[in-house]
């Protein structure tokens, strides 16, 4: 919720900007650099947070995520100058960053396969909230009380998160067995002390073998048993944010303006908010009873169709001349094309990428790899966003939203070639499945590697 509320924040301001109704004289060009700063900030976020959470632990980094927000809402609050809302945005994207990265990668480690998607979809039902919470409040009042709504967000969040549990993969890899035994005790919900045992055994076992392994960056980018599960996760990331959906978003108000739909933006951001909610609440139940390539694929195509609904609309508004909105009997084609694809995509791919990305990632390059993910999209995030202001200007809207239904069903043939099926299987079968031999290697081939996890095991000092 912290996150999706700095997030959604351009959609009900960019209005208020454009209408003169706050103090800040602001261009397009630099509306641009303000909604595009959150991407830096992730990148930094993301850096900070691989550091940080693999010293101090998960726990501890999701709980110093809230600080960034309090200091970029302060910022916000009180700017008077674009400048100060590039450092507030910066800072809102330093926390979005280590939220993003130390969220999936907990989550994988906590939750039993049978529920894992479910559990990492539900975030993103959350999400949804925040963003109704932020297009409902944010239509209605002004740039000052939204602001302070702002600075409540990341204090519930910290409050929210002061008791949840260290994940038991992580405790095994500082060698805390007894704590880690305490811990998947709590997670569990069991007094079944055979059954802990024996997934401690297992968790235990998993551990080891991965951690033997190296954990650089230049491992992940060069190892052989690494390359499928970067090609996958770049790849879909790559399609999923050149199709559009971010910058949609965060300019929903604005092009509703230009759309001529006939609806207030107030009245189409809260509609918008509400629809992406009610998504958020079925989507857990779907993931995990689907499978991921049928979503990804049929939601891909889905949102294709509908991008290239709206980019025919815009060119018939822009090249041939429909623009009247009275006698447009095409009007609402804009908005009812753009939710149905936010629909789709918030139930199939927005949803999958931060699912996928931590079942196919082993222990040892976790972290590694969800940083240098979130930096790679938060780059790309960066050109998309700041791109859309010049290439509206340059080919029109009908232009922009022909580019994303191309990139969309780029998306689907993607998904249908490279990406595997990770319902339902556990981070071990997806591992043997990605890595073949290269993982599944037996134990006495390695004797000379392997060490034993006890209280007094660091294995953080093992890795090479």
């Amino acid at each position: 919720m912290t996150t999706s509320t700095a997030y959604f924040w351009t959609a009900p301001i960019l209005p208020k900007f454009h209408n003169n109704e706050t103090s800040i004289v602001i261009s397009n060009s630099e509306i641009s650099w303000v909604v595009a700063m959150i991407s830096p900030g992730m990148v930094t976020g993301s850096l900070a947070a691989s550091g940080v959470s693999d010293k101090f632990g998960r726990r501890v980094t999701l709980l110093a995520s809230a600080l960034p927000f309090i200091v970029g809402t302060v910022f916000v609050l009180h700017a008077t100058k674009p400048w100060l809302l590039y450092i507030g945005r910066f800072s809102w994207g330093l926390g979005s960053g280590m939220i993003t990265t130390v969220t999936s990668v907990y989550l994988s480690e906590i939750a039993d396969k049978e529920i894992r998607g479910t559990l990492t979809a539900g975030t993103r039902f959350m999400f949804s909230f925040g963003a109704l919470l932020m297009l409902a409040i944010g239509s209605f009042v002004s740039y000052q009380v939204l602001s302070y709504f702002l600075i409540v967000m990341p204090i519930c969040y910290f409050l929210a998160c002061w008791r949840i549990p260290e994940t038991p993969y992580y405790l095994l890899k500082e060698g805390k067995v007894d704590i880690a035994r305490k811990e998947l005790l709590r997670l569990s919900g069991s007094k079944n002390e055979k059954m802990i045992e024996e997934k401690l055994s297992q968790m235990r076992s998993d551990v080891r073998k991965e951690m033997q392994r190296s954990s650089s960056v230049k491992e992940l980018l060069t190892g052989k048993q690494y390359r499928k599960a970067v090609i996958v996760t770049a790849g879909l990331r790559f399609t999923q944010l050149f199709a559009g959906s971010i910058p949609i978003q965060q300019y929903m108000g604005r092009i509703i303006q230009q759309s001529n739909c006939g609806l207030r933006v107030s009245t189409a951001l809260i509609i918008f908010g509400a629809v992406r909610f009610a998504v958020g609440l079925i989507s857990p139940m779907i993931v995990d009873k689907v499978g991921r390539r049928p979503l990804l694929i049929y939601s891909y195509l889905g949102s294709c169709v509908m991008l290239a609904t709206v980019g025919v609309y815009f060119f018939l508004q822009q090249v041939i001349g429909i623009d009247d909105e009275s006698s447009n009997p095409f009007r609402f084609v804009v908005f009812v094309g753009i939710i149905i694809s936010i629909v789709i995509s918030s139930v199939g791919f927005d949803t999958l990428i931060f699912i996928i990305p931590s079942e196919i990632f082993p222990l040892n390059v976790r972290s590694v790899a969800m940083t240098v993910l979130n930096i790679f999209s938060a780059f790309m995030t960066f050109i998309v966003v700041k791109g859309y202001q010049p290439m509206e200007d340059w080919t029109g809207l009908y232009g922009v939203f022909w580019l994303y239904a191309v990139m969309a069903c780029t998306g689907a043939i993607f998904t249908y070639v490279i990406v595997p099926e990770t319902k339902g299987k556990s981070l071990r079968e997806i591992q043997v499945e990605l890595q073949g031999d290269i993982y599944d290697t037996p134990d006495d081939q390695n004797e000379q590697d392997e060490v034993e996890i006890n209280e007094n095991t660091e294995l953080k000092d093992i890795t090479r």
